[in-house]
């Protein structure tokens, strides 16, 4: 059975996302992120990604990581594209081809779009959003994300899905990193297939499913 080091309020979410598709059974410890903790080395501290057991398997201290047996891997993208392979069905590639796409946007999503809107993200977290230094940042980032953003509009609305014309852990991939740019009001409504596209993935009773367990996380 697989085991998933992690909590729903990180990069987790979208491998507990896939994993609701699937109705698949995992392990589930929780990790949390040695940055929530006023001090993550106290005896007294929750599992975190500095304990000594959790920096054993996962040496960059991050969360998530996956085991599967003495298999350990790390990187949720790659963890989601792992999990639907091993899973097999209609939300893992059919073929090589759409593996080779699952793969080439997942790579382009995380390094074309995730930093810009994690930034965007983090900027209303942390309440600089309506400063004028936010504000700054904000502009910028979002300035970063039009061309990606139209890449992928251009894509969906064309195909209407990430790859093979149906709804794949491909989709998830992506849906998870857009939603990061979902905190600045009106930036993804400005591209017409992304937010009808992201409306249907968030439509999904596995989507429901995970975000009511990520809310009630403790912030």
């Amino acid at each position: 059975m697989l085991t998933i080091y992690g909590v729903y309020r990180s990069r987790a979410s979208r491998n507990f996302w896939l994993l609701e598709e699937l109705n698949m059974e995992f392990d589930h410890v929780p990790v949390i992120q040695g940055y929530r903790l006023p001090d993550p080395e106290a005896a007294d501290a929750p599992f975190n990604t500095l304990s000594p057991g959790f920096v054993a398997i996962s040496p960059a201290g991050a969360v998530p990581v996956l085991k599967d047996g003495d298999f350990v891997l790390s990187e949720s993208l790659a963890m989601n594209l792992y999990i639907a392979r091993k899973a097999g069905g209609p939300l893992a590639p059919a073929d090589a081809r759409e593996n080779a796409l699952m793969e080439q946007w997942a790579l382009y999503g995380m390094t074309a779009i995730e930093t810009h809107a994690l930034a965007i993200m983090y900027a209303h977290a942390e309440g600089r959003a309506k400063t004028p230094a936010g504000e700054a940042e904000i502009a910028m980032e979002t300035a970063r994300l039009r061309r990606p953003l139209k890449v992928l509009n251009a894509h969906l609305r064309e195909n209407g899905h990430m790859v093979g014309d149906r709804f794949t852990v491909a989709d998830i991939n992506m849906a998870e990193i857009i939603r990061y740019a979902q905190a600045e009001p009106g930036l993804v409504d400005q591209f017409p297939a992304i937010a009808g596209w992201m409306s249907a993935c968030q439509d999904r009773p596995a989507f429901k499913s995970m975000w009511a367990k990520r809310l009630a996380e403790p912030a």
